[in-house]
């Protein structure tokens, strides 16, 4: 197996996180600037990472390839079992990839200071929201480390270097952040260009 994957893009960053929660070894091929290896542009139409090639199976979006990896790997297992609460987890990673990831693309994409700022506002806005729910169990929605973790993290880690302070009112999403980050697993997923943006 062979994960194409870039050393600082959130999408890969989570499939990382994946990769060494499960304790998955795998060839990763690190993917960085427009230009892309050669066979990963025969590979995949979109010419996108992270890409996963498992034999004959290649697949090209961080959700799907996040979701086959813990249905190949199925131990530990990163969704619930029952049927009720895998859909609200899926509903939660399609907010979290809606709201938090869209944002912070965009942000990234930002051409002028004006912009960049109102966007910060808007991610920090959405994420200071849910403080609420980052208190109520030990994970996000959960007592076990889930597929919603693997997909919050990466965001949250990338906070200071996006210029964003929670401030007053997200104590709860502080105390998951330095949890989650201590965690053996999230710190073998960071290559050393995502340690920098973490001070």
């Amino acid at each position: 197996m062979t994960l194409y994957s870039s050393p600082t893009e959130f999408h890969s960053h989570r499939t990382r996180l994946v990769l060494a929660e499960k304790n998955i070894n795998m060839d990763i091929i690190s993917v960085q600037g427009p230009d892309l290896p050669e066979d990963l542009l025969d590979l995949n139409p979109y010419h996108s990472v992270p890409t996963l090639v498992d034999r004959d199976l290649v697949l090209y979006d961080s959700r799907v390839i996040i979701e086959y990896l813990d249905e190949r790997f199925p131990h530990p297992p990163l969704m619930p079992v029952d049927p009720v609460t895998r859909a609200q987890f899926r509903l939660a990673l399609y907010r979290i990839e809606r709201d938090w990831y869209g944002v912070a693309e965009e942000l990234e994409q930002a051409s002028d200071s004006k912009q960049a700022n109102r966007l910060r506002k808007m991610l920090k806005e959405s994420i200071v929201s849910s403080a609420e729910v980052f208190s109520v169990k030990r994970f996000f929605l959960s007592d076990e480390f889930s597929l919603v973790d693997c997909t919050i993290a990466p965001l949250l880690w990338r906070l200071d270097y996006y210029g964003i302070e929670l401030g007053r009112g997200a104590e709860p999403i502080q105390k998951y952040m330095d949890d989650v980050f201590a965690r053996r697993s999230f710190q073998d997923s960071l290559t050393e260009l995502e340690m920098e943006m973490h001070p």
